[in-house]
C-alpha cells in the first residue's frame, strides 16, 4: 500500500470520528475529488477540512471558501441612507419614501453644503457591515464614486443602479446590500421605482450564490494577506 492510500485509509477511518466528536462536518479528499479541477469549494464556516483534502485542492487548483454567515437582520428592516450636497435632495425625498415601511438611519449629510462623497459612502456601508442596517442607500451625482467607496468595506456589495432592470439584476444576480445612485442622472420618479424593485428584489441564489461567494472570496484573500 503506498503512502497516499495510507493516508486516505486513515482519512476514512477518522472522518466519521471527527464528525461526531466536533459536531462538525468533515471534508476530506473524496469531497475535493468531487469538484473539477479550478472550481470553488463553499463548505459550511465551521468544517473540519483535513490536511489531505487541503493538498488535494493545491495540487487541482480548487479554492476552498466558508459560506458567509448570514449578518443578524434586525427586528425591524432598517435602511441607512446617506448622501453627499449633490445627492442631499433626493435623500430627503427617497428618507420620507422609506419611512412608510422601513426604520431608516439618516447618515446625512444635512444640507447641500459642499461635503465629500467618501466620508457618506462609509457611514452607509458600516452600519450594513455591522449588522445595524438591513440595506444601505447612497446618492451623490452620478453614484459612481459612493459605490467605489462603499465596496471598501468589508461585508458589502455594493450596486450602482440607474434603472429597474439594474436594480433587479444586482439584488437577484449579486446580493448587492448597498444601492448607490446617482441624483445628477435620474429623477425622484425613477429613483423611487428603483429603490422599491431593489429593496424587494430577492437574490437567486444557486449559481449566482457560487459566484458570489467568489467575490466574497476575493475580498476575504487580502484581508488575510
Amino acid at each position: 500500500m503506498n503512502d497516499d492510500a495510507i493516508r486516505r485509509a486513515v482519512e476514512r477511518a477518522l472522518r466519521k470520528h471527527l464528525g461526531q466528536a466536533a459536531g462538525r462536518t468533515v471534508i476530506d479528499a473524496a469531497d475535493i475529488e468531487a469538484v473539477p479541477e479550478g472550481e470553488t469549494l463553499v463548505v459550511p464556516p465551521d468544517a473540519i477540512i483535513t490536511p489531505l483534502a487541503r493538498q488535494y485542492a493545491l495540487d487541482r487548483n480548487i479554492t476552498i471558501t466558508q459560506a458567509e454567515v448570514a449578518l443578524q437582520e434586525p427586528q425591524h428592516r432598517v435602511i441607512a441612507i446617506g448622501a453627499d450636497h449633490g445627492g442631499y435632495r433626493l435623500k430627503e425625498v427617497l428618507k420620507a419614501f422609506l419611512q412608510a415601511d422601513y426604520n431608516v438611519i439618516d447618515c446625512g449629510t444635512d444640507s447641500p453644503d459642499s461635503v465629500d462623497y467618501p466620508d457618506f459612502a462609509h457611514a452607509v456601508a458600516q452600519q450594513v457591515s455591522s449588522g445595524r442596517a438591513w440595506r444601505g442607500i447612497i446618492i451623490d451625482g452620478a453614484g459612481i464614486g459612493s459605490c467605489m467607496a462603499a465596496n471598501k468595506v468589508p461585508g458589502v456589495l455594493a450596486a450602482m443602479c440607474y434603472d429597474q432592470a439594474t436594480a433587479i439584476n444586482s439584488r437577484e444576480h449579486n446580493n448587492a446590500n448597498v444601492l448607490t445612485l446617482g441624483a445628477g442622472l435620474i429623477g425622484e420618479a425613477l429613483a423611487k421605482q428603483i429603490v422599491k424593485t431593489w429593496l424587494t428584489t430577492e437574490f437567486g441564489g444557486g449559481r449566482h450564490a457560487r459566484r458570489v461567494n467568489k467575490i466574497i472570496d476575493i475580498e476575504r484573500r487580502y484581508r488575510s494577506e
